[in-house]
């Protein structure tokens, strides 16, 4: 099997799971395959904010459920959560809807925004929109700029060898994001 039968056949399941785990990066990444032709941009644009989506809703319920767990524990004492309650406290619903679009914030306000008390149907509904929004915004940055990159490297839908090293990069990449969060629990 190619590389390419192999995005499109799980080219959504990977946008889908890149959004959830990754973010930004990955959504893009999607939008430019959606360039390429290897799925439909409204289907990347789905599957992103799905992924969005569900990734934050289940990060709300463990600090909701969990809020005397020790990883969530873990996870108050850290800078990035009480910068995450202050804006929270300022603006609740405002909050909700652009902490995915600011950066080193994006993990951990969940976690916070559901040890705070909101409500879980107003955190699930404006989540909901921001994901969308957040989801139509960058997998259109990777779909608009298709032609650039393509200029810049080539059609990479004929050379196998540089989707290797796109696979890599991408791999790098989540690997490197690991080890900073792992580090960042430990300090």
């Amino acid at each position: 099997m190619t590389i390419e039968a192999i995005v499109e056949q799980y080219g959504l399941a990977a946008v889908f799971a890149g959004a959830a785990l990754e973010g930004e990066a990955a959504v893009i990444a999607g939008g430019l395959l959606a360039h390429q032709d290897m799925f439909p941009l409204a289907g990347a644009m789905a599957a992103a904010a799905a992924g969005s989506f569900t990734a934050d809703q289940a990060y709300f319920y463990a600090g909701r459920r969990f809020r005397d767990h020790r990883w969530v524990a873990a996870a108050r004492e850290r800078p990035a959560f009480a910068k995450a309650m202050a804006a929270l406290e300022r603006h609740p619903i405002g909050f909700i809807f652009v902490f995915r679009f600011l950066y080193g914030l994006r993990t951990i306000s969940p976690i916070a925004i559901g040890t705070a008390g909101i409500r879980p149907r107003l955190y699930a509904a404006v989540n909901a929109v921001s994901a969308i929004l957040w989801a139509i915004t960058f997998t259109t940055i990777g779909y608009a700029f298709g032609d650039t990159f393509e200029a810049a490297v080539g059609r990479l839908r004929h050379d196998s060898r540089l989707w290797w090293l796109a696979g890599s990069v991408v791999a790098a990449g989540f690997a490197f994001a690991l080890i900073y969060r792992i580090r960042s629990r430990r300090t």
